[in-house]
């Protein structure tokens, strides 16, 4: 995560100040950082900044002493007790991402003059006048030029403080506004436990000290209010406390530092950017709008509302309570087979029954897979689903009832359902009913890519036309190409959907958007499409898995025209 993190701290002496910051370095380091005799030969191959063994520059060794608004405090004696956070001659603490090649560096401040100008403006404005109601929490200020910030502010407990409490923020600085946004709500997350910890150990030195002397009681009796005389009426009491000596934690700092190192690896862990070369695909709309979102307007990434009572699974994510039992089944019933991919399935199936099954399915007719094993029912409609754009398939992955087609396409039911009557004289459904082997007395658990022994029966009254689908053709060619790794399969589907999901939307537009048309001119537009008329039904069928936005775009656009 590209960003740097911050504790700040009110000082009485000095107003707002650095206290402790986190910082990651992915390519390079300042020379000045390092030991002088190090060389530069040490560093990786990548030329990252990867540092084993090495020590940190302590920032009283350095040759600066300016004091400027753009350079750190570089003398020891600048800083009084509370603005201090490492002691002379520590320059801090790093942590080395071997893996990634990222080494993660906590110090008083930023080396660079530049980093350190907008922490410490960061640090001022977190500390006055960008403060949320109630001067406790969490909010979000800056710009282009100074970067933007995500601003915590918290009080911690000290009984010698005035007011009884000390003012701190944590702050979190990065120059990419949209990924700081993004991010909102695992940083406040996790910021908070941060904050949790350090009021909680205060409160208990706070809560001992006023056992001893209560400094409220103390001080409303004194006589004292002149504020030439304050110092003098807190008697012997310290004006300034450092953070170890208000938590009574002297490992504080390098447990803030295993924290904001864990914070900003999780955070650029959680969030990757993605190359989009053209236009997003059907899919990749469908996988957005499905996304939830949240009270603050956030995008929650691949979450899903689970009914209790069934689960359904939308075909655009994966349904993580049901793939959990999936394995507990799986750990119970180790011998269980399950179908790998759609090749794997034409193979146990044999051409003729999947030639079958596919046309089911790419047509828009219910799939019911009736079955014991769950896992083996859900491996089974998975692999179907990758015949069909995702915002076709409506999935039911295993239920002890029958369903409607137009709650699901794609049903997993349990062995004993009996379908209902008028469901068995549609020619609207296929079904696959697996056949377990009979228990043998082997106790030994078979491969689970085995399937010998299990029977598959396919019951459906729906004849297959003299010509198939175009695209059922295209994809089953590509399934059987033995030459093509899965991989390279799984590509050549995607671009045939894509491919003809691309002839929905023109006639999506066209028969749709644009009002009622004519046979003849449907026949038309056909023929430029190079759909055929054994097309027309799958055509119709894949319509309805058109995005959300595409459908109201061209609605909108139709509208306007009039």
């Amino acid at each position: 995560m590209n960003a740097i993190i911050a504790l700040c701290h009110f000082c009485e002496m000095h107003g707002p100040s650095v206290l402790f910051c986190t910082q990651a370095f992915h390519s390079h380091n300042p020379d000045h950082v390092l030991e002088n005799n190090v060389l530069d030969s040490e560093l990786s191959d990548s030329g990252s900044y990867y540092i084993r063994d090495r020590r940190l520059k302590s920032p009283t060794e350095s040759v600066s002493s300016s004091l400027s608004d753009h350079t750190p405090p570089t003398k020891t004696s600048d800083l009084c007790e509370a603005c201090r956070s490492l002691p002379a001659g520590q320059p801090g603490y790093i942590s080395n991402d071997h893996e990634a090649k990222v080494s993660y560096v906590s110090s008083q401040h930023p080396d660079h003059p530049q980093v350190f100008s907008m922490v410490r403006q960061a640090c001022v404005r977190s500390l006055s006048c960008e403060v949320c109601q109630g001067r406790e929490g969490p909010i979000f200020f800056g710009d282009d030029h100074r970067g933007h910030v995500l601003s915590y502010t918290f009080f911690i407990k000290d009984s010698q403080a005035r007011g009884l409490q000390r003012w701190y923020s944590i702050i979190v600085v990065m120059m990419d506004k949209i990924y700081l946004l993004n991010s909102w709500p695992f940083l406040v997350t996790h910021i908070k436990e941060v904050i949790d910890k350090l009021q909680g150990k205060a409160e208990k030195v706070y809560e001992v000290e006023q056992a001893q002397c209560p400094q409220r009681a103390l001080r409303l009796g004194a006589a004292v209010w002149a504020p030439a005389n304050y110092r003098q009426q807190r008697g012997v009491n310290k004006s300034v406390r450092s953070l170890i000596e208000l938590t009574n934690d002297k490992n504080v700092f390098q447990q803030l530092h295993t924290s904001f190192t864990w914070i900003l690896k999780a955070g650029g862990n959680r969030m990757t950017e993605k190359l989009l070369e053209g236009p997003p695909t059907e899919d990749s709309i469908i996988d957005l709008e499905k996304m939830e979102e949240t009270e603050e307007g956030f995008i929650k990434l691949y979450t899903k509302t689970v009914n209790h009572e069934e689960t359904v699974e939308d075909s655009c994510e994966e349904d993580s309570a049901l793939d959990s039992m999936s394995d507990e089944l799986e750990l119970v019933n180790p011998g269980i087979p399950t179908f790998k991919n759609l090749r794997h399935l034409l193979k146990v199936l044999g051409y003729t029954q999947f030639h079958k099954l596919a046309h089911n399915v790419v047509i828009g007719n219910q799939i019911i897979v009736r079955g014991s094993e769950k896992v083996l029912v859900k491996s089974m409609i998975d692999c179907l689903k990758a015949l069909l754009p995702k915002g076709c398939c409506r999935v039911i992955s295993y239920s002890s009832k029958y369903e409607d087609s137009w709650r699901c396409n794609f049903l997993g039911l349990t062995e004993e359902v009996t379908l209902p009557s008028h469901i068995q004289t549609s020619d609207m459904y296929a079904m696959v009913d697996i056949k377990e082997p009979e228990k043998s007395g082997d106790l030994s658990p078979p491969d689970c890519d085995d399937f010998v022994g299990y029977h598959f029966e396919l019951t459906t009254t729906t004849a297959l036309p003299e010509k198939i689908p175009t695209v059922l053709s295209k994809l089953e060619v590509a399934i059987m190409n033995d030459h093509l790794n899965y991989s390279v399969v799984e590509q050549c589907l995607i671009c045939h959907k894509e491919e003809w999901m691309n002839k929905v939307k023109v006639l999506f537009k066209f028969t749709k958007a644009e009002g009622n048309r004519s046979e003849e001119d449907t026949k038309k537009l056909l023929q430029v499409l190079g759909a055929q008329e054994e097309d027309k039904q799958v055509l119709k069928f894949w319509m309805t898995g058109l995005s959300v936005q595409y459908r109201t775009h061209m609605l909108s656009a139709t509208m306007s025209q009039f």
